[in-house]
């Protein structure tokens, strides 16, 4: 280690070696900013378990950080001949079937993975260690497989900003907490400032960065947003070298624009928020983030956190258009807490503002209220009395001749892919699902045939239930709807056969099902 540690690093570690050193299952949280020294704390936790005989693994939520996490873990561990594996979306076929048979084996010792790490296939020789790097990063269920990966194994949690029940479960001593709160010497707070969102701003931004030979980040909520605003920012400022990225980029097509940037020869970055994990590039000093009520408060202070490195002054830009209450409130926070460590102090008020969650489900923020017996007995009684009036809650039963689910190929863990059925068995609008389509092709990357086919049936049920359709089968020869009662409205389309509450619209159905059921769609509307 080239650095001598701070107060606070120290303290981290020893508590991270006598929690090994104990005779239970380590269960501890480290709460240090961006840039304080957590992974030299994983680092030396993992020299520990190594050394004991044992394995370690390492979850993170981007192959970014993956790969970040594999250079810095080989280059400290390969004096002592301990071999580093990798299990990501980035990890070519030849190498992940050698990383399974080492793991198996024992001869890999450390391996560093994204959600891969929990797939079926994967079997470990003798667990010791699991550090889940950016907790806030992975679902309550997420986490839990990657804690059950092996018997009575430690867990090590890491991240700058907490999710609030994780923070909550560590100030109220459910898990044991470790806060990194000292600086690295000459670390400079970065100036933040938020303004209204424009083309002059951006390009004053990125420009006055070029200036004075640094680099930029400029980021932007969706992948879609990327091109347009490329257009604007090379209307305006036309001399900037730009490389954009994101996460259904081929692997080796991220690396390559990475490196160009690594490398010096762009001067923007701009990119979705693939880059607020893992990348440590002391010549970008500034970032612009366009639409920063999008982002969550969390994600807003890692994306900071990949400028102001390198001891130079450090800008980071908010730019904004519409902001509801609660989201003003979010940028005011981030605005307040610019100096080094605020990520402690951003989580504590992101635990006001959201809520601790439910320490008895997977909810992970929320206010939830004091709940005793007498409270519990009368919401039963309420829930009771609204199904005995018929007030239960529906959901639309559809027969489709397409597989409505993910394919364990595209989502390899199984809990995962339940958190993703339930997310999107609870989203109320199309753009909730617009949403989560566009994180889970982040996450997994293009969505294939049947995964786009899960989506497209998620739509169709929020338009059944909103027409009030219980239940819609599509066969090869024909689609019937059948309605809750009272809700079919005569319609003069002469295809359709109607039958009390059902109607039937025959075509040919194999090609295209979706298709056709909005022919059907469109003949009830006709009035």
């Amino acid at each position: 280690f080239p650095y001598f540690t701070t107060i606070d690093q120290t303290k981290a570690i020893r508590d991270v070696l006598d929690d090994l050193a104990s005779g239970h299952p380590m269960d501890r949280v480290i709460c240090g900013d961006v840039g304080f020294g957590k992974t030299e704390v994983a680092l030396r936790a993992a020299a520990a378990v190594v050394l004991s005989g044992k394995q370690v693994a390492v979850a993170v939520p981007t192959t970014v950080l993956a790969r970040q996490h594999v250079a810095t873990f080989q280059k400290r561990f390969a004096p002592f001949g301990i071999e580093v594996g990798n299990l990501s979306r980035a990890t070519s076929g030849a190498e992940l079937r050698e990383t399974r048979e080492g793991l198996r084996s024992g001869r890999i010792k450390v391996v560093i993975g994204t959600q891969a790490l929990t797939a079926k296939d994967v079997r470990f020789d003798d667990l010791g260690l699991v550090i889940i790097d950016e907790e806030q990063h992975f679902g309550a269920a997420e986490k839990a497989k990657l804690s059950g990966l092996a018997k009575n194994v430690h867990t090590l949690m890491m991240s700058a900003t907490p999710i609030p029940r994780t923070l909550a479960a560590g100030l109220a001593g459910f898990r044991d907490l470790s806060v990194i709160a000292s600086p690295p010497v000459h670390r400079l707070p970065v100036a933040t400032r938020i303004a209204p969102l424009s083309d002059a701003a951006i390009a004053s931004a990125l420009l006055r960065e070029q200036r004075r030979h640094g680099q930029s980040f400029l980021i932007c909520p969706r992948i879609q947003d990327l091109d347009p605003m490329l257009a604007r920012v090379q209307a305006v400022a036309a001399d900037l070298r730009i490389v954009c990225l994101h996460g259904r980029l081929a692997a080796d097509e991220i690396d390559d624009r990475m490196m160009s940037f690594v490398e010096g020869r762009a001067d923007v970055l701009l990119a979705t928020n693939i880059v607020e994990s893992g990348l440590d590039i002391p010549r970008a000093n500034t970032i612009v983030v366009c639409w920063p009520e999008k982002f969550g408060l969390a994600q807003l202070h890692q994306l900071r956190g990949r400028v102001g490195r390198g001891g130079i002054r450090a800008f980071a830009h908010l730019l904004t258009e519409t902001a509801s209450g609660q989201s003003e409130k979010r940028l005011a926070v981030l605005e307040e807490f610019s100096r080094p460590g605020a990520g402690f102090a951003i989580s504590e008020r992101d635990l006001d503002l959201r809520g601790a969650g439910d320490l008895f489900s997977e909810q992970q923020s929320g206010h939830v209220q004091v709940f005793g017996p007498v409270l519990y007995s009368h919401l039963l009684k309420m829930a009771s009395e609204k199904l005995d009036e018929g007030q239960a809650v529906w959901v639309p039963d559809l027969n489709l001749p397409v597989a409505d689910m993910l394919p364990e190929t595209y989502v390899q863990s199984e809990p995962v892919r339940l958190e993703l059925y339930a997310r999107a068995a609870r989203c109320t609008d199309e753009d909730d699902l617009e949403d989560l389509e566009e994180e889970t092709a982040r996450r997994f990357g293009p969505l294939p045939k049947v995964a786009r086919d899960f989506f497209a049936a998620a739509r169709l049920r929020l338009e059944c239930k909103r027409r009030g359709i219980v239940r819609l089968d599509v066969g090869p020869e024909a689609a019937a709807a059948t309605f809750l009662p009272g809700r079919l409205r005569k319609s003069r389309g002469r295809s359709l056969q109607r039958d009390g509450d059902r109607v039937v619209y025959h075509a040919k159905m194999q090609d295209m099902p979706f298709e056709r059921v909005e022919e059907l769609f469109e003949l009830l509307d006709e009035g």
